[in-house]
């Protein structure tokens, strides 16, 4: 019998009006732009023929907003995760990435994340552990089910270089743009990265499973 093994689709926010110019942490109130509340429903659009079994966000805002869309096309209601939530940023929380780019932290958060934790906030590796944990808990709750996780770009990569057998020191090197989806298999065999960072386009190819003995593709 073929390992019971679950689809699950990294999903990012869409764009808030400072994404990429601040770090907003987990302050609350942080909603999506109007460019991101269409980024929602395109991406919505592109789930068509995918039957999601479950979809479960970061309780902040802009990831609440971003699966709003998609549960509504689907007909399922949206599971606030708190182990979906962004990092902890403590004091760094809302500041601007140009003026923390220039502190020795911020480098060596960039070359050696495994030992960085944001002051009074959350380590990395601490990140890391619940998300990882999150990943083996949806696979145990929907064997061979679809789950969408709507999310933050740290949390994705890190899930990324995880299931890509990569160390942590490494996530950094993963591209996550707001909006996309990256597609993952966990479960009872090897985990497995099937998508990364796909902004556009349909994932009906991630839809019902293959009938068992229907030919692979070519």
């Amino acid at each position: 019998m073929l390992p019971a093994m679950t689809t699950v689709f990294l999903i990012r926010h869409g764009l808030t009006q400072h994404t990429g110019t601040r770090l907003y942490g987990r302050a609350p109130g942080v909603h999506l732009s109007e460019q991101g509340r269409a980024q929602s429903e395109r991406l919505a659009a592109r789930f068509d023929g995918v039957a999601l079994t479950a979809i479960e966000a970061s309780p902040l805002e802009r990831c609440m907003e971003t699966a709003a869309p998609l549960a509504a096309a689907h007909g399922l209601t949206v599971t606030a995760r708190d182990a979906l939530i962004e990092m902890d940023a403590g004091t760094w929380t809302n500041r601007t990435l140009g003026g923390l780019a220039r502190t020795k932290l911020w480098r060596r958060i960039q070359s050696v994340p495994s030992s960085a934790t944001f002051p009074g906030g959350e380590s990395f590796a601490s990140a890391n552990a619940r998300l990882v944990l999150a990943l083996a808990d949806v696979a145990q709750a929907h064997p061979r089910g679809r789950v969408a996780f709507v999310t933050h770009s740290d949390s994705i990569r890190m899930l990324l270089a995880h299931v890509a057998g990569a160390h942590l020191d490494l996530f950094q090197r993963m591209v996550v743009d707001t909006a996309s989806v990256s597609v993952v298999s966990v479960g009872d065999g090897p985990p497995r990265l099937l998508l990364a960072n796909d902004v556009d386009g349909s994932l009906a190819r991630f839809g019902p499973a293959r009938a068992r003995g229907a030919p692979h593709g070519t």
